[in-house]
């Protein structure tokens, strides 16, 4: 059983190689489930050494942060000790686009000076928009180091601010509700797609090179800055937000079950290149027990990894914001099993899977509702291969065995889901 630990944390600590945290004093219990490690079985993340986080900090790598800043110092230092980082309430970056802006940037004039320009930018003004976004880098981007447990307390919130999950093993993240880490300077790429698009930097929690790594229980969003409320420059939408929780880079063993992801468009990526490389036998992913709820694409979209996708429930009643949940990549080998989807009936069977030139995936036990009409079987990548050519491959090419126990029945993924996935949903007692 995992044990409660009160502790008194006060102005100005410091651990030896971490960062002095500015707490004010404070009492607080420890919940049981910042103690809590992924279980035996639980997908990618428990193979090998398995993922325990901070589970074991003592008393003294125990922090409570309320800001920004606390939560950097906590984050902060070589020490590699386990740590438990206590999220309470809302933290947001100290600055804004306003205070971020390099003195010889503006979006105005880098508008009227790249107008029709068929190659990427260069010169003094997309000069200034990269040290503008360096700016913003250094206040919103915040590294998490190896062993480590990151909790949200009740209704704790991450507004802003990028999780960057780099290089570094054993990390564990529960209960948050992150939001809207837009970009304020997004790049614009004129050979990107047929008539350009605007990039954006920041995801809400990225993995680069991280491994052993366990995402749970959390709701990520673009809050009240949703992609609608964009505008168009160059007649494309001007991207502000990226991935929700990207997964790139060589990362490996990861698990990421019962969180939402809702109100997003590029919700997960798993590889970032087509370059055969580091990539190669990484990117192992299990995803269960998570909601999508309205999202525009990449539920997920994969690279090389094996990617275990199961029991998740999948809301899209959006028809004008869908692409597709399901991105089939190089090398990529998704095994999709008793997922869920209710649909809006303008969003076309055959939508859900999408080919980036991958070889195939497997696909079991997948309902489908439109609205309250009867649940029917259906298999998605059959639709697609129907009306495309060429056909995916059926067959991954490979069996995942780590499964904590038998999956729930696809008829039941909606409630059991809807019911247990989230921020707000763990035992914080």
């Amino acid at each position: 059983m995992f044990r409660r630990t009160a502790l008194v944390l006060t102005s100005g600590l410091l651990l030896a190689g971490v960062a002095t945290v500015p707490a004010s004093a404070a009492t607080v219990t420890v919940p049981a489930a910042a103690r809590e490690v992924l279980p035996a079985n639980d997908g990618w993340a428990s193979s090998t050494t398995g993922t325990t986080g901070g589970s074991a900090a003592t008393d003294d790598h125990v922090f409570v942060v309320r800001t920004r800043d606390e939560l950097a110092a906590a984050l902060a230092g070589t020490d590699t000790a386990p740590r438990i980082v206590l999220v309470a309430g809302t933290l947001r970056p100290n600055g804004d686009c306003a205070t971020y802006t390099d003195p010889e940037y503006s979006l105005d004039a880098f508008l009227a000076a790249y107008q029709g320009t068929t190659v990427k930018p260069t010169g003094p003004l997309e000069d200034a928009r990269v040290r503008s976004a360096k700016n913003q880098a250094a206040d919103i981007q915040l590294k998490v180091p190896s062993n480590t447990t990151i909790l949200g307390l009740a209704n704790a919130r991450l507004i802003g601010l990028n999780l960057l999950i780099s290089g570094v093993d054993n990390v564990i993240v529960r209960n948050l509700r992150l939001e809207d880490a837009a970009d304020c300077f997004p790049a614009w790429d004129p050979t990107d797609g047929s008539a350009g698009n605007w990039n954006s930097a920041y995801d809400l929690i990225t993995l680069t090179g991280g491994t052993h790594v366990w995402a749970d229980h959390n709701t990520f969003s673009d809050g009240d800055n949703v992609d609608s409320l964009q505008p168009l420059h160059y007649g494309r939408p001007y991207q502000v937000h990226d991935g929700a929780l990207d997964v790139i880079r060589a990362s490996d063993l990861v698990t990421i079950s019962y969180n939402v992801f809702q109100e997003h468009d590029k919700t997960m990526l798993i590889g970032s290149t087509n370059t055969v490389g580091a990539d190669v036998g990484k990117l192992r992913v299990t995803v269960h027990h998570n909601r999508f709820a309205n999202i525009g694409q990449r539920a997920p979209r994969v690279r090389f990894g094996q990617v275990d996708v199961y029991d998740n429930y999948y809301y899209e009643t959006d028809e004008d914001f869908y692409q597709y949940s399901w991105g089939v990549g190089v090398y990529s080998a998704i095994y999709a099993e008793n997922n869920f989807f209710l649909r809006s009936a303008d969003i076309p069977l055959d939508a859900v899977v999408y080919n980036w030139g991958g070889p195939g995936m497997t696909e079991k036990g997948t309902l489908i509702r439109v609205g309250t009409g009867r649940i029917a079987e259906v298999n998605l990548l059959a639709e697609y291969n129907a009306t495309h050519d060429p056909d995916l491959g059926t067959d991954a090419g490979w069996t995942p065995v780590l499964r904590p126990g038998p999956l729930i029945p696809t008829a039941q993924v909606p409630s059991v889901v809807t019911a247990r996935s989230g921020a707000g949903r763990l035992c914080l007692s």
